[in-house]
């Protein structure tokens, strides 16, 4: 009967975190195995990580191109701050500023810009995207790339 008690107890034992997280670092060894290790590392592909920002490219002087200017990734800003740091930046004051809204309403639709709505004060930040760019072997191209999205948002 004692052994049967033990048994269980040893079945639901809990293990210490030094346990569970002991992993020897040698220079010789891997800390991950052959089964996780991605396809394109082992086919020793380049792979480059980039943010969206360096590929998606708003007309010069347009209002889209003046909100993705001024909008900072880290900080929220309102509205007032967004025509501030635009006639800072530009020397632009819009006639209509209402113009504004609907090219930030389609950027946060699309993702690029969250948006957040504390205290009845509509903020908005650039959502930090990264793409993961995989070059393609084989082809006899130099640009063939394909681009993967790799995580969402950097906090």
């Amino acid at each position: 009967m004692m052994k049967i008690i033990d048994f269980f107890k040893s079945l639901f034992k809990k293990s210490s975190i030094n346990e569970q997280m002991s992993i020897k670092i040698d220079k010789n060894t891997a800390i991950y195995d052959e089964n996780t290790k991605s396809e394109s590392i082992k086919q020793n592909q380049e792979i480059k990580i980039i943010s969206i920002w360096d590929v998606v490219k708003c007309n010069e002087h347009t209002q889209a191109y003046h909100l993705v200017s001024v909008i900072p990734f880290d900080q929220w800003i309102d509205m007032d701050e967004i025509r501030r740091r635009i006639f800072d930046l530009f020397q632009i004051e819009y006639q209509n500023d209402r113009s504004l809204y609907p090219y930030l309403k389609t950027m946060v639709d699309l993702g690029l810009i969250e948006t957040s709505n504390i205290g009845g004060k509509r903020k908005w930040r650039k959502r930090d995207l990264l793409l993961k760019i995989d070059k393609v072997e084989g082809e006899k191209n130099e640009n063939s790339e394909k681009i993967q999205i790799s995580s969402q948002i950097k906090n």
